[in-house]
């Protein structure tokens, strides 16, 4: 491989995992790679370098249900490795990366190496132990400039069970600092930047449920209610529609709060299109008294009134009420055959 020198004064390797993978040395791209697998065991060695990996830990993660005694395989990507990256385990080239084989496999040894990788670690985990010691400005500092370097998800694009593992943890750890800087960001009221930091978690996980409570309170605090109204009905319908699950009662009570019942009162409740009553949610809703069929113009504290397990004077609906309601399942009504039954019985009766 010919590689074009940039001047510094040994050689340079540059590794990009997040998002697209991109290699390079010294400045000049690798993008021809000679065999399939030889790409794929050389981001397996550099994730792993410095250790002695096995034959047959390399054929169970990048050849799996392989025979790793043919060994075929490994050796063809392990030679077009070497190739293309001038990898000679005795003699170097200009790439300064020597993959060299060692009893029973192979270990990646490469001089001046740039990861966004290991970087990207080092930052979260500094930034993570300067908020734990209460160095704000220190976490905030390191903790931006490892979501700035989250360019994408590890190895987009790749299915290997090795990759989806790594993709998973740094996935996890981006998480872990969007939401340190949210809470800062909170803590600071410091409203712009809680916004940005909540779309970007949203953008690495749609489902993060406790970032769509944190637009709905920012948007709160600043009595932009429809704001408030459209994250919620994101969150229920993502929630609903991707993991069939609803929000759970902090995020409803937090809705419940923050959107006036009045307004939610004004709206028309829906009717089923085949019997003309609305729906059985709408029925759960409804005050005890008028569920249990109190008569109209029947006095409010009149115990006859009163539902069974419902004290005289406690009202018979409140927005927690209405949460619990929507909370449970709604069941299909079904048609009641008991009258049909007794009618029956009488006719044996009277023909025995």
């Amino acid at each position: 491989m010919t590689t074009a020198a940039d001047g510094t004064a040994g050689p340079a390797v540059r590794v990009r995992f997040l998002g697209d993978f991109e290699l390079t040395v010294n400045g000049a791209p690798v993008q021809r790679w000679r065999a399939g697998k030889a790409r794929g065991l050389f981001q397996y060695l550099v994730v792993h370098r410095g250790q002695m990996l096995t034959r047959d830990r390399l054929y169970a993660s990048l050849w799996p249900g392989a025979d790793a005694a043919a060994g075929s395989s490994l050796k063809v990507a392990a030679h077009a490795l070497r190739r293309v990256l001038d990898a000679h385990p005795d003699r170097p080239g200009d790439s300064g990366i020597r993959l060299v084989y060692r009893d029973f496999g192979y270990v990646l040894h490469v001089s001046g190496l740039w990861s966004d990788l290991d970087r990207f670690q080092e930052l979260v985990h500094t930034g993570l132990r300067a908020a734990a010691a209460g160095d704000a400005p220190l976490a905030r500092t390191r903790l931006r400039a490892a979501i700035g370097l989250y360019g994408g998800e590890f190895l987009r694009g790749e299915s290997a069970d090795w990759v989806v593992e790594q993709r998973e943890y740094l996935r996890a750890l981006a998480l872990r600092a969007l939401g340190v800087l949210r809470a800062d960001a909170e803590a600071r009221e410091d409203f712009v930047e809680l916004i940005e930091v909540c779309k970007r978690t949203l953008e690495i996980d749609r489902h993060h449920e406790e970032t769509y409570r944190a637009l709905m309170a920012a948007h709160g605090r600043r009595d932009e209610l429809a704001c408030v109204r459209r994250w919620y009905e994101l969150c229920v319908r993502r929630l609903r529609d991707e993991l069939a699950v609803a929000p759970g009662p902090e995020t409803q009570r937090l809705a419940n709060t923050l959107i006036p019942i009045a307004a939610r009162a004004a709206a028309p409740a829906p009717v089923s299109a085949v019997t003309g009553a609305p729906p059985a949610t709408v029925r759960a809703l409804r005050p005890a008294a008028r569920r249990a069929g109190t008569p109209a113009g029947t006095p409010a504290g009149n115990p006859a009134g009163t539902p069974a397990g419902n004290p005289a004077g406690t009202p018979a609906w409140s927005p927690d009420a209405r949460t619990t309601a929507l909370a449970r399942p709604v069941r299909r009504a079904r048609s009641d055959n008991r009258a049909a039954a007794a009618l029956a019985r009488a006719a044996d009766q009277a023909t025995a």
